[in-house]
Parts: C-alpha cells; structure tokens; sequence
C-alpha cells in the first residue's frame, strides 16, 4: 500500500478543508446569518475552494471575505465570489425550499451549488451572468464540484432567462439600481426576489415579495456587490472636493442635485464645525436603519466618501467603506460622525459641517438623528416598488425614488 508524500499531502489539505469549512459554518450560525437546517447542509456539503483554486483556503472559507475575480481596467471589481456571510444572509432571505425554481442572476458557481443542494434534484437552477468568462468559470467549478444540473447561461441578467420561467425565486447577486420588468414577468406572484439594491447611494439586500405589479419588501440588509453590467448598468457618480493623489475625498451622487463641486471643494478646507445630538449607539449597534432614515427624511443627502489618508490628514473627521450620508445645502454641507460617551461601549451621533451655513446644516442633519431616535428607533423602514408611470396618488406616503423601470418608496410605520 502506497503511504507516500502525495498522498499525505492530499489527505493533510482535506483535513485542513474540513476544519475551515467547519469554522466557517460555527461562525456563520453565531452571526445570524445561517439559521435554517437546509442552508447549514448546503454550505457544509459545497467545497467552495475549488471555484477559486489560485486562492488561499483560508481566505476562501473567511466569513467576510469576498474573491475578486475580475476588475475592468479603471480598477473597478466587475466579478466576485461572494462573502460566505453574504452569500448565506440572501439564500436566507430567499426562503428556498426542495423542488424549487431558482433563478440566479450573477454567476459564480459557488452560489448556485448552494441553491441546488437546496433545491434538490427535484428543483431546478438557472444561473446567468453577461461575462462569458464568468460562465465558463463557473461551469468548470459547478462540473468539477459534481452539479452539472444547474443550468448555465451567458445573457444580459436585465432580461431574465424567460425559457425557464415562471421562476419560484430569483436571486440577483449584482448591485441593482432598478428591478427591471423581466424579473417580475418572471417571478411568480407571491414569489420572492432577493436583490442587492441600491438606494440613494447605499446598497441593501432585500427581499421583496410579489403581489402582483408591485413588490413588497420582507427584511433588508447592508450589503455590497459589484454593480450591474449590460442594459441595466446604473453605476453611481463620484465628485471629487480634494484631489491630492492618495487622499481623495468626494460626493457620490446617485440621482441627488448636481452640486456646486468649486463651492463644496472650498468648504471642505474651512474649519469644521460641530453639532452633537445627546442620541448614542451601543458599539456593536449598526446605523443602518438610521441612515435610511436620514436617506428618507432629507432630500440632498449624497455619500462622503474619501482615503484613509485624508482622515489621517485631519481633512474629514470619518470614513467608512459604504460611505457616510452627507447633507448639502448649497455651498455648505455636514457629515454624520460620532465621538466617544463615558460609557466606553456607547457613541454619541453629531455632525460636522463645513461652509458659510456650516452650522445651520449640521443643526438640521442632527435634528433629523433626533428626530428617528424619538420616533423610529424601534422601527423598520418598508421598502416597496411599483411599475414607472405608477400616480403618486396611488404610491404609499414616504420618500419616492425614480427610476426607468420603477417607483421605489421608502416608508416607515
């Protein structure tokens, strides 16, 4: 019997597989972000390493980590495999069940093998993505992983995959910045869409149910995903209000007011003014939900987004990779921030503005923080969508967002 190095070798890395899916499940479970019996088989039965085999294992079985598999050439990531939390918070959301009809729009293969362990041979999984690279990639992992069932087509994702349609669930694992027509055509009624999408900037996965011409949302989360190609691409714009290489900062603008960038750009370099709210966080709170209320209650309300190096250089106080809602009114604006309380597990929620109006701005962005702390704290926001063209008269009272295909609202009880 042959016990050589080769050997060895392969039985060492199975060990090592083992162990970090493992851990990868352990800690899924206590983030919340695996809850269901079927989705813990499925993640313990898909050896996700081999999508991604130029990869180290163990940043391919790490919790929150995304494999960039492709970029453009400005750098921007254009194709992923997913982060296992991410990847597990949208099949939860989804709600799948054996004999299902499951189409994915954005193609890895790494989701689409969870979605047949779940389906079952009895269910049936489209998986599509605009990039023939992508497909074949993914059709090499799924062969390779044993899910040749899984259906692999290279299409536009606005369009869906009609031939397989009416789908019992669809699963979009692109940055959306509108639900296009087809996906509804699509679904069945009472079917649900889980769908990164981005409103006014930030992007959250959601998962909306269809009744009807609409859909209504059942939960969201934050979340980010490379955004859309094709017919469908949306992608947000980035103003620049300091330009020194390596420590840019900027407005990304997404359907908001063109702004004033020379007015802005001089502001920024004013001194900072601030406003303090008496409202805290717990330190493992998230500012979520508050920033949509921010989103939804004030209507200029842009993403501050810049390096690292320009917070080191003390030219904004906060930076955050989502990008950190910002009122701007005319040539001022202000920033969400937070500084520390007595309590060393809590963070007061201020302002910091820059401009002529600097403390004005910062005063009403506060105001708004108070304004959800006394009344929408304990709240969720409900987030619906409704064809283009819909009355306003017929839209539920809340903010609208405008898009090609839809009217999105934002409504809070």
């Amino acid at each position: 019997m042959d016990n050589g190095p080769d050997m060895m070798t392969e039985a060492n890395s199975s060990a090592n597989e083992d162990q970090l899916r493992d851990q990868m499940i352990r800690r899924l479970i206590e983030l919340g972000a695996l809850r269901s019996r079927q989705v813990v088989a499925a993640f313990r039965k898909v050896p996700r390493h081999l999508a991604t085999p130029d990869e180290d294992m163990a940043t391919v079985y790490s919790v929150e980590r995304a494999v960039i598999t492709k970029t453009d050439a400005d750098g921007v990531q254009l194709s992923s495999v997913s982060a296992p939390r991410i990847q597990a918070m949208q099949i939860e959301q989804a709600d799948i069940h054996p004999g299902m009809q499951v189409l994915e729009i954005g193609s890895g293969g790494v989701n689409a093998a969870y979605l047949a362990e779940i389906v079952g041979k009895d269910g049936l999984v489209v998986t599509a993505d605009i990039d023939s690279e992508v497909t074949e990639r993914a059709s090499v992992f799924l062969s390779q992983a044993g899910y040749d069932q899984v259906h692999i087509v290279t299409v536009d994702g606005e369009n869906g995959v009609p031939e397989h349609a009416p789908y019992d669930r669809i699963l979009v694992t692109v940055q959306a910045a509108d639900i296009p027509p087809a996906w509804l055509d699509q679904l069945k009624d009472g079917g649900r869409l889980v769908v990164p999408l981005r409103v006014r900037g930030m992007t959250r996965t959601v998962a909306f149910v269809r009744h009807g011409d609409r859909l209504l949302s059942d939960g969201f989360e934050l979340c980010g995903f490379v955004p859309m190609q094709g017919i469908g691409e949306n992608r947000v714009r980035l103003v620049l209000l300091h330009e020194v290489s390596g420590e840019e900062v900027g407005l990304r603008l997404d359907g908001h007011p063109e702004p004033d960038v020379e007015a802005l750009s001089a502001a920024l370099h004013t001194p900072p003014v601030k406003s303090w709210s008496g409202v805290a966080l717990a330190g493992d709170e998230s500012n979520e939900h508050l920033d949509l209320w921010l989103t939804t209650a004030l209507d200029n309300l842009p993403l501050l987004a810049g390096q690292q190096a320009a917070r080191a250089r003390g030219i904004v106080a906060s930076i955050s990779p989502h990008g950190i809602p910002t009122l701007v009114e005319a040539d001022s604006f202000a920033y969400r921030t937070v500084r520390p309380t007595d309590d060393p597990d809590r963070f007061e929620l201020g302002a910091i503005g820059h401009g002529p109006h600097a403390q004005e701005v910062a005063d009403r962005l506060v105001e708004q923080i108070r304004v959800w702390d006394r009344v929408h704290r304990s709240h969720r926001a409900h987030i619906e969508v409704y064809p283009a063209g819909t009355p306003d008269d017929v839209l539920p009272a809340g903010r609208v967002i405008d898009r090609p295909h839809t009217r999105i609202t934002i409504t809070w009880p």
